[in-house]
């Protein structure tokens, strides 16, 4: 049976598979930045009532099965995920307490597509994106 949740006058289950990147693909999600951006993710993601359901943090991208509520636009939840983890990381990890100059950690943009009915597929290929990656690495490089 479907996972339905509520709203006061709504049942929902709406799911996406969302990618995004850092600025200029750089392999920059590593060491402390990953676990943490793993523990803001969740908490942001939860400030405003969405859930993530799946995620993987490679070092040049990051996949993320969300489920969020229809009162809310996949792009606004996005954007909010995207601009509040980039200020925390500058707190953190660049030392700056304000984000007057407009920090840049990711880039413009990002891939989103509905789960629907296949979200056991989408939350298989997210667990095995770092696979997969692998194995296309090798197929390039003839190995």
């Amino acid at each position: 049976m479907r996972d339905f949740k509520s709203l006061s006058h709504t049942r929902w289950d709406c799911k996406y598979h969302v990618v995004f990147i850092p600025k200029k693909r750089q392999k920059v999600i590593y060491g402390k930045i990953r676990s943490y951006l793993g523990e803001i993710f969740h908490d942001l993601a939860g400030r405003k009532g969405a859930k993530i359901e799946e995620g993987h943090l490679m070092g040049d991208h990051i996949h993320i099965c969300i489920s969020i509520p229809p009162k809310y636009a996949v792009s606004n939840i996005v954007g909010y995920l995207k601009g509040k983890s980039a200020i925390a990381i500058a707190r953190k990890f660049r030392g700056r307490q304000r984000n007057f100059n407009g920090e840049h950690f990711w880039a413009r943009g990002y891939y989103v597509s509905t789960v629907g009915l296949d979200e056991e597929m989408v939350r298989a290929y997210i667990r095995n994106q770092e696979r997969e990656d692998e194995h296309r690495d090798q197929l390039r490089l003839g190995l």
